[in-house]
């Protein structure tokens, strides 16, 4: 079996561009060198004093922002009579009888925005009124039903919030219970889709480039218009790898996100090429359920020489994570913080970096979920990547008085307490909801 370790991954020219700068100077089990606790924190509030507060109010607002048709995608993983038409925002508010108000995301993926509201509004709220924030152990949901865990999300992240404001710290050093927080956190672009009129890979050539130009440490991309309608092959597609490898040249990270489309046999074809093109890793190549799942993973970890392989990015439950870490079918995980919540991703994130796994968050989301997963990145010692969603959408950056600062490929938090930022104002009004699922078919 690979050795997995970070001073392995760091050892191909790509990744050595990549990560080579990271701060935080780690020993080999993943502790700050520095590091003069007695003894790491089980939990993130160990040690810390609960405070005498009470939760009296809980308010959902649902965004939106009707995209321009020229920035309209269409998802590779379903036919192409269907476009991205819209962006959303599941924005929470928690407030307390101290006058601290906590801010939170919960996912647009989760099963619809509406039901989500509806859910934090008619079972979560009545839960939760009176109760003491940092009681969210005890009263947070922890099962696999993806849309209430998704509203759960939202709520313990505003939760977090108003720990981190009521301590005086931000949330990221909370959350570094064992590794001094990295603030400067390298990101990745990911986009990579198609738009209509769209000339592949020239036109993601010219994207990639763009990204790179910014500073970004490496770049995601799709696998184009739905297989079965396009009619690409992988022998079709490898091509276009190396032209666009040829573009970027031979330090940029590449990313291929297979969205779970490819199979086991179209997979092992791909994987040479990875390895020769020097990408950083596959993400999600097949389907994560079944009872094949793990195998077939395993399988196409231990056909590849130096590039990952990645994925769970909505899995929630630490026993399903545990059964592919423990196979070894996976070499980065990357929990979302508005699907699993905080408390569990540090949970997932601990468990992976105590196995000497990496950690790249998925945050392809509003700008309320960026500002989770970075607190949640910063405080992880296995941390490798930050994914940046690049599609157009204004509710990345317009929903705070001052965004989150992102300086050549890095985002930097600052060390105000809790998440360190503030909604703008009238956001309801600004981006008023639209009701609709985001996806449509072209008029």
């Amino acid at each position: 079996m690979k050795d997995i370790s970070r001073r392995s991954f760091f050892g191909t020219t790509a990744s050595a561009a990549a990560y080579g700068m990271l701060s935080c100077t780690r020993n080999k089990d993943g502790i700050a060198a520095d590091d003069k606790a007695a003894g790491p924190r089980m939990h993130p509030l160990d040690g810390i004093p609960k405070e005498k507060i009470h939760i009296t109010d809980i308010k959902v607002t649902l965004l939106s922002y009707e995209t321009p048709r020229d920035k309209q995608w269409i998802p590779s993983w379903i036919p192409p009579d269907y476009l991205w038409w819209k962006t959303d925002s599941i924005f929470v508010e928690v407030m307390t009888d101290q006058g601290i108000t906590g801010i939170g995301g919960s996912s647009r993926y989760g099963g619809g925005i509406e039901e989500t509201k509806k859910h934090i509004d008619t079972v979560i709220k009545p839960a939760v009124l009176g109760k003491n924030p940092w009681d969210m152990e005890f009263f947070a949901y922890k099962g696999d039903n993806m849309l209430r865990r998704s509203a759960w999300a939202g709520v313990v992240s505003a939760l977090w919030d108003i720990i981190g404001k009521a301590c005086g710290k931000p949330v990221y050093k909370l959350l570094a219970t064992d590794n001094e927080p990295v603030t400067r956190i390298p990101c990745y672009a990911s986009a990579g889709e198609v738009y209509e009129n769209s000339v592949w890979p020239d036109d993601l050539i010219a994207e990639a480039l763009r990204h790179k130009e910014k500073g970004y440490l490496g770049f995601k991309f799709r696998t184009g218009i739905y297989w079965p309608y396009s009619k690409m092959t992988v022998s079709k597609f490898v091509p276009w790898l190396e032209k666009l490898r040829m573009a970027v040249g031979p330090e940029f990270g590449l990313i291929l996100e297979g969205n779970g489309l490819f199979n086991l046999q179209q997979s092992l074809e791909i994987a040479p090429a990875l390895d020769e093109l020097k990408f950083l890793w596959f993400e999600k190549p097949m389907t994560e359920d079944g009872p094949d799942a793990v195998d077939n993973y395993l399988k196409v970890r231990e056909a590849l020489k130096s590039v990952k392989v990645s994925g769970l990015e909505k899995e929630m439950k630490i026993d399903k994570i545990m059964d592919w870490l423990e196979a070894g079918a996976i070499d980065i995980i990357q929990p979302d913080c508005s699907i699993a919540g905080i408390t569990e991703s540090w949970y997932l994130t601990r468990m992976a970096a105590i196995r000497n796994k990496l950690f790249c968050p998925h945050n392809y989301q509003c700008g309320f979920t960026t500002m989770q997963n970075a607190h949640l990145a910063a405080g992880d010692p296995n941390l490798l990547l930050l994914e940046i969603c690049e599609c157009f959408d204004p509710l990345k950056d317009k929903v705070f008085k001052e965004p989150l600062k992102f300086t050549k490929g890095y985002i930097e938090l600052n060390d105000k307490p809790g998440f360190g930022v503030e909604a703008a104002e009238s956001l309801s009004s600004k981006f008023p909801y639209i009701p609709g699922p985001y996806q449509k078919k072209r008029t």
